[in-house]
C-alpha cells in the first residue's frame, strides 16, 4: 500500500491504495482503482474515504435511486444505465429508440414513482430544419416512461420547448419535482444572447410545469400575452445543477458563466437573473461580457466563481454519516480557469444568518470532472465523472 501525507490549502491530504500522479500537459490520468482517503479541514480535521461504486459509463450525467436500491444513470450521447446491487447492468435500458434525442440529461422519479413507475429526463431532441436542409436543428425537451425494470414503456416526450436554435452547446436542461408535485425545468440559453431577456421563447429559462408538462395555474405569468406561461424565472445562461434547500424549502441553482461569473442563484418566482445583462464573467475573448457585474433590479447570486469552475451538480448534505458535514452545499466543478484536469468538488459552509464564511476546494488530485454531487438513501455522497471511462464514486467517513 502507497501512503503520502501532503498540504493542501491548508488542511492535510493522506493518499493511499492506489496513488492518483499529477501529470504535466492538458492529458489526465486515469483514475486508478482506490480507494483514497482525505481529512476534510471541517471541525479541525474529518477523515473521509473515496471509493468507486462502478466504472464502464460513458459520460455519466445524472442519477436516480429506485426505491429498491438500485440507481439509474443516465449517459449524455443518450443511453439510460441501471446499477443493481452495485453492479452496472452491461446493456442499456430499452425504449428509447424512437425518440430523437441528440443529448441525454437530467433523471428524476414522479414522487408517486411505486405506484405509477413514471420516471422523466430531460434531453435536446432534434428535429427536421424549418428550411428543409439537414442542418442542426433541436430543443431542450421532457421526456416520460414507465420503467419496467429492462425498458421505459410509452416513452415519449411530455413537453417541447420553444428553445429551437442551429447551434448546439450551452444546451444543458436539469429538473427537480418539487413537494407539491409540480416539477422544475431548466431551459438553457443555448447560445443565444438575446432570447434569455425574452419573454416569449424559453430560451434561458427556468419552467414550472405539472407531471404531465401542463402549465399550473398559479405559475407567475399566466395569462399575461407577453410571456410564455411555463416561464417561472428569466435571465439564465446554463443551469447545471438544480437542489431545494433542505430546510428552508427554497430552490437553489448553479449557472455556468463564460470566463468567470459561475454562479449559485436562489430561484425565486417572477424574478431576472440577468444573463446577459450582468456577470462577473468575461466573454471568451477576454473582453467584459457585460458592463457590469450586477443591478440593483436584477438578482444578485449568492456565490459565484472566478475564474470560471464550470459549476454543475448541486446538493446539500443532510446525512448524519459525515456529521462534520451536516448543511454544507457541495457543487461540482468540471473544469477551473478552462484549463483541462482541473475538475474537483467544491464545499460551502454557511453561518445561521445565512452568509458564507467558507469553501475548500477537495479531489482535485483527481483531475477528473465532476458533474453531479448527491446525498444518497444511506446519507452518503456519490458523485458521477464526466469522463470516457466515467465512475461512480462515494464519499463516506474514514474508520
Amino acid at each position: 500500500m502507497v501512503a503520502r501525507v501532503c498540504s493542501f490549502l491548508g488542511f492535510s491530504i493522506v493518499i493511499t491504495a492506489s496513488t492518483v500522479m499529477a501529470q504535466p500537459g492538458p492529458s489526465r490520468p486515469s483514475l486508478g482503482d482506490g480507494p483514497w482517503e482525505f481529512t476534510s479541514f471541517e471541525q479541525g480535521g474529518t477523515p473521509i474515504r473515496v471509493s468507486i461504486v462502478s466504472r464502464g459509463l460513458t459520460n455519466p450525467w445524472s442519477m436516480a435511486w429506485l426505491p429498491n436500491g438500485d440507481m439509474l444513470i443516465t449517459e449524455r450521447a443518450g443511453a439510460l444505465r441501471v446499477l443493481r446491487n452495485g453492479v452496472l447492468d452491461p446493456a442499456p435500458i430499452e425504449g428509447l429508440s424512437g425518440l430523437s434525442i441528440d443529448r441525454l440529461f437530467d433523471i428524476a422519479l414522479h414522487p408517486d414513482f411505486e405506484t405509477n413507475q413514471l420516471v422523466y429526463m430531460t434531453t435536446i431532441q432534434r428535429g427536421d430544419h424549418p428550411d428543409g436542409s439537414d442542418a442542426y436543428w433541436a430543443t431542450t425537451a421532457l421526456v416520460r416512461g414507465r420503467y419496467t425494470g429492462t425498458a421505459l414503456e410509452n416513452a415519449e416526450v411530455i413537453f417541447e420547448a420553444d428553445a429551437w436554435r442551429e447551434l448546439s452547446g450551452g444546451d444543458a436542461s436539469r429538473i427537480v419535482f418539487a413537494a407539491d408535485g409540480r416539477l422544475f425545468m431548466s431551459s438553457s440559453h443555448r447560445r443565444d444572447p438575446e432570447s434569455p431577456q425574452d419573454t416569449n421563447t424559453h430560451v434561458g429559462k427556468i419552467l414550472r410545469l405539472e407531471d404531465d408538462g401542463s402549465v399550473p395555474e398559479d405559475n407567475p405569468f399566466v395569462g399575461r400575452a407577453d410571456y410564455r406561461p411555463e416561464i417561472y424565472s428569466t435571465g439564465h445562461r446554463t443551469v447545471l445543477g438544480l437542489t431545494f434547500h433542505p430546510e428552508t424549502g427554497a430552490l437553489w441553482e448553479t449557472e455556468n458563466g463564460p470566463q468567470g461569473g459561475d454562479e449559485v442563484n436562489v430561484i425565486l418566482q417572477g424574478r431576472n437573473y440577468g444573463w446577459p445583462l450582468v456577470t462577473y464573467g468575461r466573454d471568451y475573448d477576454g473582453t467584459p461580457a457585460a458592463t457590469a457585474p450586477w443591478r440593483e433590479d436584477l438578482e444578485a447570486p449568492v456565490l459565484f466563481w472566478v475564474p470560471s469552475i464550470a459549476a454543475s451538480g448541486i446538493t446539500f448534505y443532510s446525512g448524519a454519516a459525515i456529521p462534520a458535514w451536516e448543511g454544507n452545499l457541495f457543487v461540482g466543478a468540471m473544469t477551473v480557469g478552462r484549463i483541462p484536469g482541473t475538475g474537483r468538488l467544491e464545499r460551502i459552509v454557511f453561518a445561521d444568518n445565512g452568509g458564507e464564511i467558507r469553501r475548500e476546494s477537495l479531489l482535485g488530485e483527481f483531475r477528473q470532472r465532476i458533474r453531479d454531487v448527491r446525498e444518497g438513501p444511506d446519507g452518503l455522497l456519490y458523485l458521477l465523472t464526466d469522463e470516457a471511462d466515467g465512475a461512480l464514486l462515494v464519499i463516506e467517513a474514514a474508520d
